[in-house]
C-alpha cells in the first residue's frame, strides 16, 4: 500500500536518473516568480504572482552529495564575457526540468580549474591583440608601415 505522504512535488526518480556528472553541458529551466502590483476594484493594492521559465545553459563544474536529497550541482556559463555560476539543488521545485545536451569524459570530479583557464585565455588574447596607433593627418598605416595617403579627389583624377 502506497503512503499518502508526499516528500516533494518533484519527480525524484526522474531527477535521479539524469545521472549528472562534471563535464556535462546542461540546460536548466528555472521557474522565476514575478510580482506585479496593481489596484483592485476597491482601490486597494493587489499583488499578483506569475511564473515564467528561464533557461540557464552551461557546463557542470561539480556535483556534490550525489543523488541524495541535499545534493547540488554547479553550472557555469559565460555571459557577455563574464563568467556566471549558479548552484542548483537537484530536487528543487523551482527547477522545471534539466536537459543534458552533451556528455564529456573528464578525468576530474570537480572542474574548478576551468575558472582559471578562462582568465588565462582572455589575458593571452589581450596580449596578442593589435595595438592601433593614431596616424598623422595624411598618413595611413598599412601592415605596420606609414604610407602617404592620396586624397580621394586626386585618386579619381588619375
Amino acid at each position: 500500500m502506497a503512503s499518502g505522504v508526499h516528500v516533494s512535488p518533484v519527480d525524484m526518480e526522474a531527477r535521479k536518473a539524469l545521472d549528472l556528472r562534471a563535464g556535462d553541458t546542461v540546460r536548466v529551466w528555472q521557474k522565476i516568480e514575478e510580482l506585479k502590483q496593481g489596484k483592485g476594484a476597491d482601490k486597494k493594492k493587489v499583488v499578483t504572482k506569475t511564473y515564467r521559465k528561464q533557461a540557464f545553459e552551461g557546463l557542470v563544474l561539480a556535483v556534490k552529495h550525489g543523488s541524495e536529497p541535499g545534493g547540488t550541482f554547479t553550472v557555469r556559463k559565460v555571459a557577455s564575457g563574464v563568467g556566471v555560476e549558479k548552484i542548483f539543488p537537484i530536487y528543487s521545485p523551482l527547477i522545471d526540468s534539466v536537459e543534458v545536451l552533451r556528455r564529456t569524459k573528464t578525468r576530474r570530479s570537480k572542474l574548478y580549474f576551468i575558472r582559471d583557464k578562462a582568465t588565462r585565455e582572455v589575458k593571452r588574447a589581450m596580449r596578442k591583440s593589435v595595438r592601433v596607433e593614431q596616424p598623422a593627418a595624411n598618413k595611413v598605416i598599412v601592415d605596420g608601415v606609414a604610407v602617404e595617403a592620396v586624397p580621394a579627389t586626386e585618386a579619381a583624377a588619375e
